[in-house]
């Protein structure tokens, strides 16, 4: 199946961002809002957008790092080849902050062309977890349901911690965390966990031996059955909102 790809250019607060488009050949389709993780739009990026492309939905990726450069992305080979570009990226994480991320987004879906009045779903990896879990949180009109993939965040000491607000869910969640993460293990999302799962709308699987990023095949952190279950629950849980 042939999947039409491309990448917008559009404008935000902070400056130009470019915005990845993937979406069906032909029909009508829904919306997926895809916050991307730490090493930024990269192959895998682009590999598991088509996927989701592939099973019937648009999906819309703000460029994140946009203030630091265009279509900054770390390939798994060069991470290796340089420790140096951990710390870089880390860096750029760290310099993201929750109500750019969302005003990002936003201005994606107008890119991509999608009205303001029309639900969509949404999806986060790491970071993008986080970001993906208060879009949810504080927009449920818009957002209508999320998934968590090995999320990272979402319990700080920050004013905006998506625990804060966990008992307020009013959206169904999939919520896929590695039980050998050790990066953001489960006992870091507790407290998000605590607050959310009481309402009854959370799907959460935790996976015997996966780490963080088991999403991506290219990556040496990959795990087939936490990244194939993952993405049914997740297809099924868009499905059934929209």
């Amino acid at each position: 199946m042939e999947i039409p790809s491309a990448i917008l250019d559009t404008e935000t607060p902070d400056g130009p961002m470019a915005v990845l488009v993937k979406r069906p050949a032909a029909g009508e389709f829904p919306t997926v809002a895809m916050f991307h993780d730490g090493p930024g739009i990269r192959t895998a990026t682009h590999v598991f957008s088509e996927k989701l492309a592939g099973a019937g939905y648009q999906v819309v990726v703000p460029d994140l790092f946009h203030r630091h450069g265009r279509l900054i992305g770390f390939e798994p080979a060069q991470r290796a080849a340089d420790p140096s570009i951990g710390e870089r990226m880390m860096g750029m994480v760290r310099s993201l902050t929750d109500d750019g991320i969302q005003a990002d987004m936003d201005a994606a879906l107008a890119a991509a062309g999608v009205d303001p009045a029309q639900p969509v779903v949404t999806i986060g990896f790491c970071l993008g977890a986080r970001a993906a879990t208060r879009a949810v949180l504080t927009r449920p009109e818009r957002y209508v349901a999320g998934a968590l993939w090995h999320p990272s965040f979402l319990a700080d000491d920050a004013d905006t911690s998506p625990h804060r607000r966990g008992a307020e869910l009013t959206r169904p969640l999939y919520i896929g965390i590695g039980g050998a993460d050790q990066i953001q293990p489960q006992e870091k999302q507790q407290p998000f966990l605590d607050a959310a799962l009481p309402t009854g709308l959370v799907d959460l699987v935790v996976f015997d031996g996966a780490d963080h990023g088991y999403t991506w095949p290219d990556h040496p952190s990959y795990h087939e059955q936490a990244a194939t279950v993952s993405f049914e629950r997740t297809t099924a849980l868009f499905a059934k909102a929209l």
